[in-house]
């Protein structure tokens, strides 16, 4: 057989007959993730080497892959695409398809995206190939091809891409790109196989069930060390396999009630599978594992300090090791002075330490304990945790009230902006900054926030926590009894920022009050105090409830990041926050909000960072972290049937 050329469609025909789905055979096993079928449509052939709707990938591999479009069919999984901030493409068009000897053209074609789990099927007149792909761990993956053909069976690469050399060792083909990056493919010993002309061609002796071992490294040095690893999945196949469903089976156990609607429990099966995807291991400046914003966008891939704290959140349940290994990644750069950077890359010379994040990370940590009880992590961290609350004193509470601002070390308003999280929120509108007394690297805006204070407060409790279950001594600052009343105005019945010149509150009722509710720091009284503006449908009970600012204020940008869109974890404090202080049927209305509205949730489209409020249509990055994990939370915190 002549091995064909790059992106040319290969065995295609008009699709004369619909097949039975991927998804409907598969749904008749006993594995709990076949109840939820096409989880993301991340469909998409690449004719291009950039770009893709989002990636089936797992285990912190730093690779993914597709299914084809059904219009722009290839019969093999699409990829592998290279997901590194600073060199993302494809690799291949598709590295392995699969073409019969003798079957004539494709009837019918389909596929199937369930968690951990890639399927296609390819129906000709006489049977069916089907594959199936599985994550084994960051650098190996399994190909599964069942036929019912009866006729041997051939294996090529199509489109690989600009830069890829293909070499021979043993039968196994290294597909090098000029970057170092090697992609293997690793066939039985009793398949033939061939390198030449750019390409391989492999075949096999017969046309039943076969298994393909993937690999994926960072260089061909670590390629040519590994291999040895990844052909031992062929020796033994069902048990990787059996590996992966376990890890699975034990994600959705962790995740899932069994007192949920359907939808809701697809809706934290999204979210979960969303984190999973978002999972990078280890590589470079990246000491630990830990999980991304999104891998579909390159600036999201790198690890970000309050960004962390949330998803190890949220991932704690289903697989508090690699929370754990998150948080350790970002204190892998705490600084000497305690303080926690901003965020961190594979590239250490990318990284930003002009800021920190807002302190959230005892929760984390916490969230962490509760799911493990694991006295050692917290023995690890708490120095650390110690030390970063210090810092925040330090170097973050310009008057030494007790108090504090989000700060740069470099001066700017920009970085002191990023340090709060919410980059162009209006309250900073009329912010300057001033150079705290006696350090270099250390400036405040000229206003206290609420919130900060609010996250403070609550570490404090945290380590408090932590500081007794281990026996520890606490001898951090704590002025957590004052910040209920000091942020709170009683003219207006909402908590604000206080300007440091005077005293005065600042801005307009903004997302940063529904952090008192969250942390119960606001008192019962001030809470049913705020009720009315919380419930006022011109102002943040609206069609997505609790945006980032009041709807009504002049200002309110519904596309504007934190000028007016639903961040899901703002939405996640004031809602949980209202259940803190006795609302529950109300926080339950709130939720059934969040999961019957926002657009596409309970179909295929992928979880995004922020929303229309008012009409919960889809904004900015997809396959997002942050939203995914907040939305695990308040499907476990719901409490309505």
């Amino acid at each position: 057989m002549r091995i064909r050329s790059f992106f040319m469609m290969i065995g295609t025909g008009v699709l004369t007959a619909v097949a039975v789905s991927s998804c409907a055979r598969a749904s008749a096993t006993n594995e709990r993730r076949h109840d939820f079928p096409d989880v993301f449509d991340i469909a998409y052939t690449p004719d291009t080497l950039h770009g893709h709707n989002g990636l089936f990938t797992d285990a912190g591999a730093w690779i993914g892959f597709t299914p084809p479009e059904k219009g722009n069919w290839v019969n093999g999984f699409c990829g592998p695409y290279s997901i590194d901030m600073n060199r993302r493409q494809w690799l291949a068009k598709s590295a392995v398809t699969v073409h019969p000897t003798s079957a004539g053209e494709i009837l019918s074609d389909s596929t199937c995206y369930y968690p951990g789990e890639l399927l296609l099927s390819a129906k000709y007149n006489d049977g069916e190939i089907r594959q199936q792909l599985h994550f084994i761990d960051a650098n190996s993956m399994l190909l599964t091809v069942e036929s019912t053909l009866g006729c041997p069976l051939q294996y090529s690469g199509e489109g690989w891409a600009e830069g890829m050399e293909l070499t021979k060792n043993g039968n196994s083909v290294f597909a090098t790109h000029d970057s170092g990056e090697t992609f293997v493919i690793s066939f039985p010993q009793d398949v033939y196989l061939e390198v030449k002309d750019g390409n391989y061609l492999a075949e096999t002796q017969r046309g039943n069930i076969g298994h393909i071992a993937l690999g994926f490294f960072y260089t061909k040095d670590e390629a040519m060390a590994g291999v040895s690893r990844i052909l031992t999945l062929l020796d033994d196949p069902g048990a990787a396999l059996a590996d992966n469903r376990k890890r699975w089976e034990g994600y959705l156990a962790a995740t899932l009630r069994d007192d949920m609607p359907a939808d809701y429990d697809r809706i934290a099966v999204k979210s979960m599978t969303t984190l999973a995807s978002n999972h990078r291991a280890a590589r470079g400046g990246l000491l630990h594992d830990g999980i991304i914003p999104s891998h579909a966008v390159g600036y999201f891939i790198g690890l970000w300090a309050w960004d962390s704290w949330r998803f190890c959140a949220g991932a704690a349940n289903f697989d508090p090791e690699l929370a754990k290994n998150n948080i350790r990644a970002m204190f892998d750069y705490q600084q000497p002075d305690g303080m926690v950077i901003d965020c961190i890359y594979t590239d250490p010379a990318e990284n930003n330490a002009r800021d920190s994040k807002p302190p959230l990370v005892c929760w984390a940590v916490d969230k962490i304990y509760e799911a493990t009880g694991d006295k050692s992590f917290l023995a690890e961290m708490y120095p650390r945790l110690l030390a970063y609350h210090k810092w925040w004193y330090a170097k973050r509470d310009h008057d030494g009230n007790g108090m504090c601002e989000y700060g740069s070390t470099d001066g700017t308003l920009e970085a002191a902006a990023w340090e709060s999280g919410m980059d162009n929120a209006i309250r900073f509108d009329d912010v300057n900054m001033l150079a705290n007394e006696g350090y270099g690297d250390a400036w405040s805006m000229d206003q206290e926030s609420v919130d900060l204070n609010a996250y403070l407060a609550q570490e404090c409790r945290l380590l408090k926590k932590f500081a007794e279950i281990l026996g520890e001594k606490f001898d951090a600052p704590d002025h957590s009894g004052k910040v209920a009343d000091y942020f709170f105005d009683k003219d207006r019945k909402f908590f604000f920022d206080r300007k440091l010149a005077d005293r005065s509150f600042a801005g307009d009722p903004g997302c940063e009050a529904y952090t008192m509710l969250w942390t119960r720091l606001a008192t019962p009284e001030q809470v049913k105090d705020m009720m009315p503006l919380l419930q006022d449908t011109t102002k943040f009970s609206t069609y997505i409830p609790f945006p980032t600012v009041a709807v009504d204020n002049p200002k309110y940008n519904p596309r504007g990041y934190w000028r007016g869109p639903i961040w899901l974890d703002q939405t996640y404090f004031a809602i949980s926050g209202l259940r803190n202080y006795g609302y529950g049927e109300l926080a339950d209305s709130y939720t059934r909000q969040v999961f019957d509205r926002l657009d596409g949730l309970k179909a295929g489209a992928p979880i995004h960072e922020n929303y229309d409020t008012h009409t919960g249509a889809r904004l900015k990055a997809p396959h997002f972290s942050w939203s995914a994990s907040h939305l695990i939370m308040l499907y476990k915190e719901y409490t309505g049937k």
